[in-house]
């Protein structure tokens, strides 16, 4: 491993909790941790004695999080069918304390709307859907247009409904004002957290880059504050473990945007960092993989006052401006909801749409949300994309199957480990099966993808760009 920055080294000398001797010991040791969160919606720690969890192998619980587990070695998750069914997602450590600055911040009880502002591949989105209640809405958005397609995978593959993904720019969130409950900014950093996990990142890091990244830091938070509802949570994080991007931004945030610092609590025995910024005494929580197990990590809780009015002041609110400017949905045939409805669980819970042939469910309490964000928002995915309908009949998409919305009647086919590779590898597998028609492929009873069985044959219906190719 290269050498730690001299630059970064010095740079931390003063800061709280840092250990230089321990922190360049934990960088040269070489040492990789490994952990996921699991899908609620899809598989229990309890099941860990046998099946999907126990093939995990898990040693331990992520202590800040309700469903992270660290393993005991990284296996190859790409020859894992579970991890292509959704049923984990492999996420690093430190970054599921999002778990607790939600909890202790909001009411995850009640219905909320949470922006997750840079969220692709779709670790911290993912994680907000299970917290949250099922009449809540996650607006889940990523700017680079080359990531938005991985995060639309992961948020398919996860299963819920309640999720909108969106490729947009933080300005474009201005339209929208007042609107969230709360904002999730993982801002784009230096990476110097990552400089374990990711050797090849020294090198890419300079006092420069710091610099550049504090102040797109503060460019993307100032676009999206009158986005935030006043009340509202605003998590603020970064894998960096720079000064100027960590508690600085907490000083600028308090200074000019005039939020307040939220303080969490934490166990002592999570070897967590407390800090407080130097101008405005903000919190932090800063996370030295000496001390942690996980990798370098800075978060920080913000709320925006009830009467911080300045910067909000003459504006209305999004649904009397922008929802007038969606054009009318399509009517859908009577035929044609009676071949959607067999397919769904609760299907009268749900309002339908099309979008280019494909009909697309989201649940009933989220229609005007969704015609809010589609005036003011370019929306990559939106609810379960159901399939399309051919002659009242609904060719299903890959999106149902994997979806927590499908109905737990339609029939299954449960195969090994080898034949589930094999379809996804989408090649031919061979299947001797009564059922004709339609079916739902299951590896240890999670679902990952159709097959459609006809008098000689099975067509395989895995989606071609998502396959595997690893032999």
């Amino acid at each position: 491993m290269s050498s730690l920055p001299a630059a970064l080294i010095q740079s931390l000398q003063n800061l709280k909790g840092f250990d230089e001797e321990a922190f360049k010991a934990v960088h040269q040791s070489g040492g990789q941790i490994t952990s996921v969160r699991l899908n609620p919606g899809k598989l229990k720690i309890e099941n860990s004695q046998q099946g999907p969890a126990e093939k995990l192998k898990i040693e331990g619980a992520v202590p800040w999080s309700s469903n992270g587990y660290y393993l005991q070695e990284r296996p190859s998750f790409t020859l894992d069918p579970l991890f292509h069914a959704g049923a984990y997602y492999v996420q690093e450590a430190s970054s599921m304390f999002l778990e607790e600055a939600l909890k202790q911040t909001v009411d995850l009880t009640k219905p909320v709307k949470i922006l997750d502002l840079c969220a692709a591949p779709g670790g911290k989105s993912t994680l907000i859907q299970s917290l949250i209640s099922a009449d809540s809405l996650l607006v889940s958005n990523e700017v680079i247009k080359t990531r938005v397609n991985i995060l639309a995978e992961n948020i398919t593959k996860w299963g819920a409904a309640n999720v909108i993904v969106t490729n947009n720019d933080p300005k474009d969130f201005q339209r929208l004002q007042n609107y969230f409950d709360v904002i999730v900014v993982d801002a784009p950093c230096s990476g110097s957290g990552l400089f374990r996990k990711d050797p090849n990142a020294i090198n890419e890091w300079s006092e420069n880059n710091v610099s550049l990244c504090a102040h797109r830091q503060q460019r993307i938070i100032a676009d999206i504050i009158l986005s935030l509802k006043d009340g509202g949570v605003l998590i603020y994080s970064t894998c960096s473990y720079s000064k100027a991007e960590d508690e600085e931004i907490a000083d600028w945030l308090t200074g000019e945007l005039k939020v307040e610092s939220v303080q969490l609590k934490v166990e002592e025995s999570w070897g967590i960092v407390e800090t407080i910024s130097d101008k405005s005494g903000s919190f932090g929580y800063r996370f030295y993989p000496d001390k942690v197990k996980g990798e370098g990590f800075f978060m920080a809780a913000f709320k925006k006052p009830e009467s911080l009015v300045a910067i909000t002041e003459g504006k209305s609110h999004p649904s009397a401006t922008l929802r007038k400017k969606v054009k009318n949905k399509q009517v859908f045939t009577v035929n044609e909801i009676e071949a959607v409805k067999p397919f769904l669980v609760n299907a009268d819970s749900y309002f339908f749409i099309k979008q280019h042939e494909a009909v697309i469910a989201m649940p009933l309490y989220l229609e005007n949300d969704l015609t809010i964000i589609q005036s003011a928002l370019y929306i990559k995915k939106a609810g379960v994309r159901l399939g399309t309908i051919i002659r009242n009949e609904l060719i299903p998409a890959h999106d149902l199957a994997v979806s927590n919305i499908i109905d737990p009647s339609i029939p299954k086919l449960d195969v090994d480990t080898e034949t589930a590779l094999q379809y996804l590898r989408k090649v031919d597998i061979t299947i001797e099966s009564v059922i004709k028609g339609w079916v739902l492929i299951t590896h240890q009873d999670l679902p990952i993808g159709w097959i459609k069985i006809l008098a000689n044959r099975a067509n395989n219906y895995y989606p071609a760009a998502w396959r595997i190719l690893n032999k």
